[in-house]
C-alpha cells in the first residue's frame, strides 16, 4: 500500500498500523475461497499466459503478488509500509519473489525492467498521477502492459479516481488501453456494490 495523501493531498493513513488486520477484508487477504478464485481468474485474464516478470507496486501484504506467483510469474513488490513487506514476504516464502521497501510512486528497482506493472487502489492517492503513470510505462518492457485496479467509491463524500480520467491520462501512453468494470462482481468484493471498480489493462 501507499501512505501517500489522497488527491486532496489532506489524507494519510498509517499502514504499518493497519497491517496486522489489513487481510481481514475479504478482497485483501483472499481468505474465501470464491473471492481468491475470482481474484484469480481475473489476473488471468490480465497477464500474459508465458511466465514474465510482474512488478507489484502498493502491493500490501502479497495477497495478488501470490495468486501471480501461483501461475508461474516472476514477482517483485514494493510496498511503503515496512509492515505490509514483511507480511508479503512470509506469505510468498519460496516463491519467486522479492519484496522492497519503497514508495510506489518511484520505486526502488534501479534498471531492472518488467513485462507487467500491476497496481491496485494506489493511482487514486497520488497528487500528480499522470507524471507518475509516465514513470510506471518507463518500467516496462516493450510490448509490457500497465495493469490498474482503481474506482471511486462511497457517494457522500466520493473518493478515487474515475476511470474516464484514468483513461484520458493513459491514452498518450499506450496504443491500446481496455476499461473492465468490476462493479457488478460481488464475488470480488465478498459482497455486492454499487460504487464505481474497474480495472483498465493498458498495453505498449
Amino acid at each position: 500500500m501507499s501512505n501517500d495523501s489522497d488527491a486532496t493531498g489532506a489524507v494519510r493513513v498509517d499502514w504499518d498500523a493497519q497491517a496486522a488486520a489489513f487481510d481481514d477484508e475479504p478482497d485483501h487477504g483472499l481468505r474465501d475461497p470464491i473471492v481468491r478464485a475470482a481474484w484469480a481468474d481475473r489476473l488471468h485474464a490480465w497477464l500474459p499466459e508465458r511466465p514474465c516478470d510482474l512488478l507489484d507496486l502498493g502491493c500490501g501484504t502479497g495477497s495478488l503478488s501470490l495468486l501471480a506467483a501461483e501461475r508461474g510469474h516472476r514477482v517483485t513488490g514494493v510496498d511503503l509500509s515496512p509492515a505490509m513487506v514483511d507480511l508479503a514476504r512470509a506469505k510468498l516464502a519460496g516463491r519467486d519473489a522479492v519484496f522492497l521497501h519503497g514508495d510506489a510512486a518511484a520505486p526502488p528497482v534501479g534498471e531492472q525492467r518488467f513485462d507487467v506493472v500491476l497496481v491496485r487502489h494506489v493511482v487514486w492517492t497520488l497528487p500528480d498521477p499522470g507524471r507518475v503513470l509516465r514513470h510506471w510505462r518507463e518500467l516496462l518492457r516493450p510490448g509490457g502492459r500497465l495493469v490498474l485496479v482503481e474506482g471511486v467509491w462511497g457517494t457522500v463524500s466520493p473518493a478515487g479516481i474515475p476511470a474516464g480520467r484514468l483513461t484520458a491520462l493513459l491514452t498518450p501512453l499506450a496504443p491500446h488501453v481496455r476499461v473492465e468494470s468490476l462493479t457488478d462482481d460481488a464475488r470480488l468484493w465478498g459482497r455486492a456494490v454499487d460504487d464505481e471498480r474497474y480495472a483498465v489493462v493498458a498495453q505498449l
